[in-house]
């Protein structure tokens, strides 16, 4: 079967490798789609980070590069392992991209996603979206409606990220929020507020990501700090108070040195991008507001509650899929496009299967 390779930075190949054998208590799934991740992009650009080097295995699915990429994806299960008696062929699922070591509990209340060497299917070994198909453990198998288009259902895995993000903040319907930035994850983090009854404010200084933040219907309010006095604009939306929650999605200093500023005492900020490089904050309006600043690193146990939000309609996956291509066209059409026009993409997903 063809599947994309990861060997080092810069160096994907499209490659046969054989198919993968649905052991007991794994399930087999054609992958229908698979989305392309910022985190795939820093590999292709600047890794392997996530992805063990070649001669370094990782601790806990023994593999190192070349490693099968891709883990934001949907598929239809076409085999089952034996003890696996709750999942059919022919269903329609998504994977919940955990490598985890075996004996780290994954029930409610658990941090798996904070184990040590906790890595993703897709980075860290065990498969990956971008083949034809893929075997899983059953538990990060999620059956999901057969209403929920498989190409749409590529984009649950980040917006489970969004979905953990609002968790850790302790928004609540009737809140304020002000998410700075529109990329893939501001948008989505933005959409699982609104489907919860959260009055969204939006910073970004695109025009094509403000224009999708738009035409999604993710936002109350969409604000440029080039175009507009931002911290007045926030005041004027909450009648002075400032906002209740904030989310930063950016890495960028400047957009958290905003939310400081704009987030009400005693109110809550949230770090969801992956800092690549270490930052300042302005401590004494820490202090003196009371604020409580927490990160938030992937999902744990929020598959089901953001599933069920798409499965309900309170969120459209559709506008956020602005390419489809093949996996032959991965680096082409994939990556270069990320490299060169990153602003125009939402997000690309791949079909491996054309």
């Amino acid at each position: 079967m063809k599947a994309a390779r990861f060997y080092d930075k810069g160096d994907i190949r499209i490659e046969d490798i054989p198919e993968p054998t649905v052991e007991p208590g794994t399930v087999g799934i054609k992958v229908a789609w698979c989305g392309i991740c910022g985190t795939d992009l820093h590999e292709f650009m600047e890794g392997p980070i996530f992805i063990p080097p070649c001669g370094h295995p990782h601790p806990i699915s023994g593999e190192s590069a070349p490693v099968t990429m891709g883990h934001e994806f949907s598929g239809v299960v076409y085999a089952v392992g034996e003890g696996v008696d709750d999942i059919k062929v022919g269903q329609h699922v998504v994977v919940e991209p955990y490598i985890v070591a075996d004996d780290v509990p994954t029930g409610p209340g658990d941090h798996y996603n904070l184990s040590k060497n906790m890595n993703f299917i897709g980075l860290g070994g065990r498969g990956g979206g971008l083949s034809e198909k893929i075997a899983v453990k059953r538990r990060w198998v999620h059956p999901i409606s057969d209403k929920i288009p498989l190409d749409q259902a590529a984009l649950i895995e980040p917006l489970a990220v969004g979905y953990h993000a609002f968790v850790r903040s302790g928004a609540k319907a009737g809140d304020i929020a002000l998410v700075g930035g529109g990329g893939p994850i501001g948008l989505l983090l933005a959409a699982v507020l609104k489907a919860k009854g959260i009055t969204v404010i939006l910073t970004e200084l695109s025009a094509k990501r403000k224009e999708k933040a738009k035409e999604s219907g993710v936002a109350d309010y969409i604000l440029d700090p080039s175009e507009v006095d931002l911290a007045k604009e926030v005041m004027k939306i909450t009648e002075d108070r400032g906002v209740d929650v904030a989310f930063e999605c950016t890495s960028v200093n400047k957009v958290l040195d905003s939310l400081v500023e704009l987030t009400k005492p005693a109110g809550v900020i949230v770090i969801v991008s992956i800092w690549s490089h270490p930052a300042t904050v302005n401590v004494h309006s820490m202090v003196m507001k009371e604020l409580d600043m927490r990160g938030t690193i992937g999902y744990v146990n929020n598959h089901r509650d953001t599933i069920k939000l798409v499965e309900d309609g309170l969120i459209n996956l559709e506008p956020f899929i602005t390419q489809r291509i093949k996996l032959d066209e991965l680096v082409s059409k994939g990556f270069e496009t990320l490299i060169h026009n990153n602003e125009s993409a939402v997000k690309i997903i791949v079909n491996p299967n054309l």
